[in-house]
């Protein structure tokens, strides 16, 4: 076998080792190193380049690529996951006739998807979906990325939140549980300018909250501000410290019916 690649594929299980037991120190070193020694593959993107070992280093690629996909998200590293997103990308783009599918090629592209939709970038989620087969979006994992986005868009909190315990992989639990962040913190800001107080029982309720311990633990690291006490989450405390501006009503009637006028001469 060629030294290189047997010096890949030895520091690879070195990784995988680390990457089981969670050692994350280990795996981001070994990484690097796999990175650097990945670039002497002429096989790889972007030359692809006809070699006798292509097959077997852009097999070997890809599978190190999506782990640290994976393990970026144990790292709950939003900015790695882009990176090494993009770098496995060509693998199941440009290399799709060169190579057999990879069984984690659907997970990766749900927890993209997941990803941009945590992250509010919708417009990039939809071309996402625009360049996946029909097969593609009746994968469990794409599925769940679209329904989810379908539900957020509608307002339905209750869905996005439930879905948390339906995630077709384990991975996918570090972005539901930031997009239940995201949609608890805006019901809660509704709830804020909606109500001066509300019931412990109520907005337990409204923010989908199992029980008043959670409800608790969310107040005080998330909303310090809010005042809990007898029964009662208390948000007046919160209105009175925003200032309220005045609206020159009186300026504004006379601007409108002078540009009424005006308006008049002209026609």
């Amino acid at each position: 076998m060629d030294p290189k690649i047997t010096e890949v594929s030895q520091t690879f299980e070195r990784f995988k080792a680390a990457f089981v037991r969670n050692d994350f120190d280990t795996c981001t070193r070994l990484l690097s190193q796999l990175k650097v020694l990945l670039t002497a593959f002429t096989s790889l993107p972007p030359l692809f380049q006809e070699t006798s070992n292509a097959i077997h280093e852009l097999t070997i690629a890809r599978d190190i690529y999506e782990h640290a996909v994976v393990l970026s998200v144990k790292m709950e590293d939003q900015d790695a996951f882009e990176r090494d997103f993009f770098q496995l990308k060509p693998y199941y783009t440009d290399a799709r006739g060169r190579l057999p599918a990879s069984p984690q090629e659907y997970p990766i592209l749900g927890l993209n998807l997941l990803r941009l939709l945590v992250q509010n970038r919708i417009a990039e989620f939809h071309t996402e979906l625009e360049l996946l087969s029909q097969s593609a979006l009746d994968n469990p994992c794409i599925k769940h990325a679209v329904e989810l986005e379908q539900s957020f868009m509608e307002g339905a909190y209750h869905r996005v939140l439930s879905a948390r315990q339906t995630v077709p992989d384990a991975t996918y639990a570090y972005f539901m549980d930031l997009l239940a962040k995201t949609v608890r913190d805006e019901i809660a800001g509704c709830s804020e300018k909606a109500y001066d107080r509300l019931s412990t029982s109520d907005a337990r309720q409204i923010l989908l909250f199992l029980s008043d311990k959670e409800l608790l633990q969310y107040v005080e690291k998330e909303h310090p501000e809010w005042e809990m006490k007898d029964g009662f989450i208390i948000f007046q405390k919160v209105k009175d410290s925003v200032p309220c501006k005045e609206i020159p009503s009186l300026q504004l009637i006379t601007q409108t019916l002078s540009y009424a006028r005006e308006l008049e001469r002209i026609v």
